[in-house]
């Protein structure tokens, strides 16, 4: 990265209120603790416009602040802009990246590369399931694997 190149990723799952917040928190945390906050912006996004403006579920900012991590992120769907700005769209699951990839498609010059953050596990555990119906372990999965993603994407060249 050369310098002064800041890179950009968004976290994308369906409603923005329990893995991509939990995933874009976690991975603002890695980049401030690596000192590394000149060279990245970081946001996070929904599929869908269900939960515009809302705070994150509130068993998700549970898990966090019990990994000592706060955020004041209110959903928010992706829009048009969010293809042409973002260097990195990572998303959940195969419905999240159906769907980036269908709206991705009617957008001229589309900048991000749209991946799932899975794709990064070095566990390879593809998929991030939602913990939405789920109980507070399932919660706790969500974020051990945003993390394992988080700092092997943090990790590789870009």
């Amino acid at each position: 990265m050369a310098a002064g190149e800041a890179k950009s990723v968004l976290f994308v799952c369906l409603g923005n209120i329990c893995r991509s917040p939990i995933a874009e928190s976690v991975f603002r945390k890695l980049v401030t603790d690596g000192n590394l906050e000149n060279k990245w912006m970081i946001d996070s996004g929904a599929v869908s416009d269900w939960n515009v403006g809302r705070s994150p579920d509130a068993r998700a900012l549970s898990c966090l602040r019990t990994h000592g991590i706060g955020t004041t992120h209110k959903a928010r769907q992706i829009t048009k802009d969010d293809f042409l700005t973002f260097d990195y769209i990572l998303c959940m699951d195969e419905s999240n990246l159906r769907d980036l990839k269908r709206k991705s498609s009617h957008i001229k010059n589309c900048k991000a590369k749209i991946e799932l953050l899975g794709s990064y596990d070095p566990q390879n555990q593809l998929i991030i399931e939602d913990p939405y119906y789920g109980n507070d372990e399932d919660f706790e999965t969500v974020f051990e694997q945003c993390l394992r993603c988080c700092k092997a994407f943090l990790e590789k060249p870009h």
